[in-house]
This record gives structure tokens, sequence and C-alpha cells, in this order.
């Protein structure tokens, strides 16, 4: 058994990484430290901790490390850690601006090149990311002109060659006209090429050149003359590594109490070109230096754009150290810089100032509909997490439960939960809300890090005051203090209003009563989709699994062929003879038992 006090014991006092695992083994936090001992002890002892990292250590099973020479090598390796497991209470990058890569399929007989957004572990070779997806697409194209390899998506042998060949983009492998080896040594051009390995690739040109004219094959000489000339040409477009030293990246951030924003502008010579943001879900309670010390290492580990100046509101931990890896990958020095005064803190503030805007603009429908429900209901709080509750069944058969989440203003599907009922054998909603919330909530107290998460900041009946009453019940059972209201429907089944459990109905904005009628109806279909699969489920199995000499094969061949149980039996004994393994005795008797 992992004791934690004796582990901090033996810690020593050298550089080195951290990892902090639950007590499901899963990797939940990544840090780097310059003193491993002083560090890690940190966590465990009784100092002013934020409520993100008490959580965290709450949640500490048992923790690894992992000894370095320095700082620098601890931050490297801090950084491929975080990338590989994504822990949950690291600042995590969720980049969907998805950059373009140059895939070979070096599996292939005869490889293709082309670009691809996703990286899979399938034995390909990919090059980039290009942070420019028009520098990828130029360098596709002109590797299919210059080097003449297949376009076909997928490849076979054919009796004649495509249009490619014809016009001398293509040399023909589908019909032997190139063999494999020649064809391969292509491909090693190419990738020499996608390396950088731009005078490899012409010094081996050059000498296929001299061996074509010593040969007197002067119109292979001139073409492989003209493809140098085209690789020098487009290696100089291709260049990212001339970074000017005017070249910035300038890092603002702003937080609401939902997320945090952070924006990248891309200053080149004085001017600014272009910008980007990105989203963080629950970092409110990190200092604005760990969250920029966090992002910084996530966004610049692949980024093939590195500036010279990285300019930020105010000085972070380990810039020294960040300082140090971002140089040794640029190849060239890169700063860490905190302007006081002049250009640059201008530059600062407008990225912070845009960061609140771009955050505000994203978060202000959610917002004005959190606090527009905390001011109506007279909530206490934001009510963050919303659940509702709705039952389906048809005169108390086949009675589920369906569960509906809404979290910052927004239904979340993933969330989503079905419930069979257990303790009712009767049609009594009421009791059947009763036992799912009761069921719902208990999941949460025994544990709060599951998968219903924590508990709701409000719970709205699919219903009225019975409803209602029902859900209070459940809570009160475990003495807590979730409100509680009612989404009543009017006679043609819309919704009509929030309620409370007077009967009294809540006045609210359209944008609010929108919000309301969309988690209504999502946690309605919720239940009865539920239902109906189990219903449906039911009837495939009673109809056909009792009928003898049908195995689940021949159930799913039939069901495969005729749809439902219903064109089964109005098919007709021919029909049901074609499903293979089903001979005539058995259609007869099939057809015998459905009608």
């Amino acid at each position: 058994m992992f004791d934690i006090e004796e582990e901090l014991k033996k810690l020593p006092a050298k550089p080195g990484v951290y990892i902090m695992h639950d007590k499901d083994d899963n990797i939940i936090y990544v840090g780097k430290a310059i003193s491993l001992r002083n560090r890690v002890r940190q966590y465990f002892r009784k100092n002013n901790k934020t409520t993100r990292i008490e959580k965290m250590v709450s949640l500490v099973d048992h923790f690894e490390y992992i000894v370095v020479e320095n700082e620098a090598e601890a931050l490297i390796l801090e950084c491929n850690l975080i990338k590989k497991n994504r822990p949950k209470f690291n600042v995590l990058l969720k980049d969907d601006k998805t950059y373009p890569y140059i895939k070979i399929d070096v599996k292939s007989e005869y490889p293709n090149v082309f670009i691809t957004r996703r990286i899979v572990n399938d034995g390909s070779k990919y090059f980039g990311p290009y942070a420019n997806p028009g520098s990828a697409k130029e360098m596709v194209n002109f590797i299919r002109e210059k080097f003449k390899i297949r376009q076909c998506k997928n490849f076979k042998s054919n009796k004649r060659v495509c249009l490619n060949y014809h016009i001398g983009r293509c040399l023909g492998p589908c019909v032997n006209n190139v063999s494999r080896e020649e064809y391969m040594e292509q491909i090693h051009q190419i990738e020499m090429l996608l390396e950088g390995k731009i005078d490899k690739v012409i010094k081996k040109l050059k000498e296929e050149m001299n061996d074509s004219a010593i040969a007197q094959n002067y119109e292979l000489a001139a073409e492989i003359r003209d493809r140098i000339q085209a690789i020098e040409n487009i290696s100089q477009r291709q260049k990212v590594s001339n970074t000017n030293i005017n070249d910035i990246d300038v890092i603002g951030i702003a937080k609401n109490d939902f997320r945090v924003c952070i924006e990248v502008f891309f200053v080149r010579g004085s001017k600014m070109i272009g910008r980007e943001h990105y989203f963080f879900d629950n970092l409110n309670d990190m200092e604005d230096k760990e969250i920029l010390s966090g992002f910084i290492k996530q966004y610049y580990i692949n980024n093939i754009n590195i500036p010279s100046k990285i300019m930020l509101r105010e000085e972070i931990e380990d810039k020294t150290s960040i300082e140090q890896w971002l140089t040794n990958i640029a190849e060239r020095k890169v700063e860490l810089r905190s302007p006081q005064k002049g250009e640059k803190l201008r530059f600062i503030e407008m990225a912070e100032q845009n960061a609140l805007i771009t955050l505000n603009n994203k978060e202000q429908d959610k917002y004005d509909i959190l606090n527009e429900l905390k001011e109506k209901l007279n909530l206490d709080k934001l009510p963050r997490k919303i659940e509702s509750f709705d039952i389906s069944h048809i005169s108390g058969t086949f009675m589920v439960a369906g569960m509906c989440v809404m979290k910052d203003g927004k239904i979340n599907k993933n969330l989503s939960r079905r419930f069979r009922i257990k303790t009712v054998f009767s049609q009594d909603d009421p009791r059947c809300m009763e036992e799912v919330v009761t069921r719902r909530l208990k999941h949460s107290i025994d544990n709060p890090n599951g998968g219903f998460g924590q508990l709701p900041d409000l719970i709205l009946a699919d219903g009225g005051i019975t409803q209602i009453k029902a859900i209070k019940t459940a809570v009160s059972k475990y003495n807590l203090d979730i409100p509680v209201y009612g989404m009543v429907k009017n006679d043609k089944h819309q919704t009509r209003a929030l309620i409370r459990e007077d009967r009294k109905e809540i006045e609210i904005s359209e944008k609010l009563f929108n919000t309301i009628t969309a988690f209504q109806d999502a946690v309605h279909n919720t239940a009865i989709e539920y239902h109906r699969k189990l219903r449906e489920e039911a009837v495939t199995k009673s109809r056909l699994d009792d009928i003898e000499g049908i195995g689940d094969k021949k159930k799913q061949a039939l069901l495969q062929k005729f749809g439902t149980i219903d064109n089964i039996k109005s098919a007709k004994v021919e029909e049901l003879t074609e499903v293979k393994g089903i001979n005539r005795q058995l259609a007869e008797k099939i057809l015998d038992k459905l009608n």
C-alpha cells in the first residue's frame, strides 16, 4: 500500500517531474520542479491552496517522479507527458484548429502523397504541421507534378493508364511502366525534401542529370535540371526558419465566471498580421501566470512558427527554462518579455481587450440565461449545472426514466442518463420519479467524481406539482438544499412555463423560454427513446427467440433481410427460404408461430 507521508520523506532535492495518480491509476496531474522534495511536499501541507488544487490533492492515491539533470530537461519531459496523458488538472490546450500534415502511406506497394489533418498509427510518415494550409497544398501539388507519383486514391493494377499518365504527371505503376525500386527512389527523394534535406536531394538529382547527359539522354537530363530549379524555388517559398528579429507573438488573457480565453496576436515587422484564440474551462481559481505558463508550453511544443519574442503582461515563474527550451527548438534566441510601456505594452493591452470581447461574445447568451434563472428563481448562485427527469411507459409497462443535463447554459448530451424503474410495479409516475432521483443523487454522494459528476445546482421536473413534490422528497432524504421547479406543458404538449410548488407560474424572457423548451424536449426524447428501445427489444425477443431452431445468427439474418417482425409475418415461405439456414420446414414453423 502506498503511504503518501512515508513517500514524501523519500523525495530527493533534485530537479524532475512528478506524476499524480488517482485510485484507478489514472494520471490526473503532471508538474515539474527544481526541487522535487520541496515542490511535491507543498501539495500535502496545510497552506493556502486554490480550490482546484485542493480537489486534485483529495483525489491523489499515489504519485511517482522522474529525476532529471536540470530544470530545462524537466520542462521538456513535463510537456511530453502532458501531451501524451492529458491529465484533467493540467491546463489542456484543446486546439480545434487542426493544422494540415503531408502524409506518405509508405506501407502501400506504390505510396501516395496527400494532405491530412488526422494523424493515426498506421505506419505512414507524416510531415508538418503546416501553419499555412496553402503551403501544404502547394508542396503536394509540386511533388505530384515534378515527381510523377500516382494520384489515385486506391492503387490497383489496370489494363490501361489514367489521364495523369498521358499528361506526364504519373509514371504509370498500375500498368508496370515503372519498377517498384525506381518508384521508391522517387518517394525517398520526396521524404528528404519534406524533411528539409534540400542539399541532399539536389546533390542526388545532379548526379542523375550528369549520368543522363553522359548517356546522351538529353531530354531526361533537361527534365531533371528543371526539377532541380523548381525544388530550389519552392524551398525558398516554404522556409519558416528565417524569422525576423521583430517577429513577436503577443498573448493576452481574460476570465469570466465560466471560462478563460487566451488571445494570441501575431506581430510581424510592427504590424499585426493575424490572431487566434483558445478557451479553457474550470481554470478560474488559477493565477494568470500559471495558466499562461501551461498554455505556452503546449502551444509551442509542435509549432513550427516560433517567433523571436513572446510578449506577456507579467513575468511567469519558469520564464528562464521556457526560453531555453524554445531557443533549442527554434535553433535561435527566443525571449519572453513583459514590457512596461510603449508600443509593445499597447499590443498586450489590445490582446487582453480582444480576449475579453471574444469571451463575452462567446458566453453572453449563456450567462444571460443563467443569470435570469438565478434572479427569477431567487437562487443563491448561478445554476451552472441543471438536471431534468422524465418518466415514460405504456399503462405501467416498460417503465423507464430519462435524465438530461444542462451545463453552463448548454445541453450536454454526453451527460444524459437512462434508468429502468426497479421498485415501482404499477402506473405511479411520482413514485417512479422519486426512485430515479434518489438513485441519481446517491451516485454523486457515494462517488462525486464518478459518471454522474457533482450534484446539480437546480432540478427542473418535466411535469407539475406532483413531480416537484416527488423530487423534493428524494432530495430531502439526503438533507440536500437543491432547488426544484417544474416545466409544465399546455394541452398541445408544448412547453408553457416554469412553475413553483405553490402552482405559481414564473414569467420568463423569450430567450430563456426557448432554452427551457429545448431542455424539456431533450429529456422527454431521452425517456421515450429508451422506452421504445426496450419495447422493441422485448417484442423481437418474444416473437423470434421462442421459435425452436432460430438462434442469434438466423434471427439476425431474418431481421437484416426483412427489417421488422411484421414484414417476416407477411412474407411467403419461398421468401423466407432465401435466408441462409432457413429451410422450408423451418419457414413454415416461423410463419405458423408468428401468425
